[in-house]
């Protein structure tokens, strides 16, 4: 789905930008009729920009290759290591929780609003990634805090 999304958004920024370029440099209006044809294609890739950053997010999460920020690594012995796993996997979900019930707001505003994002197309349907990648990443965090939870309850270090 990933490879998908972003060949999308590469082949669509492409045109867009030949269309551009023909019209105004080669001064040929069937690049601009084409380009009005396409003006939902720029709406459109920055929202599978959305939709890309939040499934590698959660992918990234699974493998535990997420941006941290973690001064303990380098300092704690080993066997605190999962202690530490646990903690950074508790303030995921802690972040994730609550970026997920703004998220679940601003869904519900964007309802109310009745905004269109491009082709008549209801906004709150393409930003429903907001409050799904969090609830994705949130889930992420939930298996690696039960995992780690483990391993400090048993005491092997990791």
């Amino acid at each position: 789905m990933i490879v998908g999304l972003l060949w999308s958004m590469v082949i669509l920024t492409f045109l867009q930008v030949c269309l551009r370029g023909l019209y105004t440099h080669g001064h040929l209006m069937w690049a601009n009729t084409l380009m009005g044809h396409l003006d939902w294609s720029e709406a459109f890739v920055r929202l599978l920009v959305l939709w890309l950053t939040f499934l590698g997010a959660s992918l990234l999460t699974a493998d535990n290759k997420h941006i941290k920020i973690d001064i303990f690594s380098t300092i704690l012995p080993e066997k605190w290591l999962p202690a530490r796993e646990l903690v950074l996997a508790l303030a995921g979900i802690l972040i994730c929780a609550i970026m997920l019930k703004v998220c679940v707001g601003y869904i519900k505003m964007e309802m109310e609003f009745g905004g269109k994002l491009f082709l008549a197309f209801p906004s709150w349907v393409g930003q429903l990634i907001l409050p799904g990648g969090f609830a994705l990443i949130l889930f992420r965090f939930i298996l690696r805090a039960l995992d780690q939870g483990l391993h400090v309850i048993k005491g092997n270090p990791r």
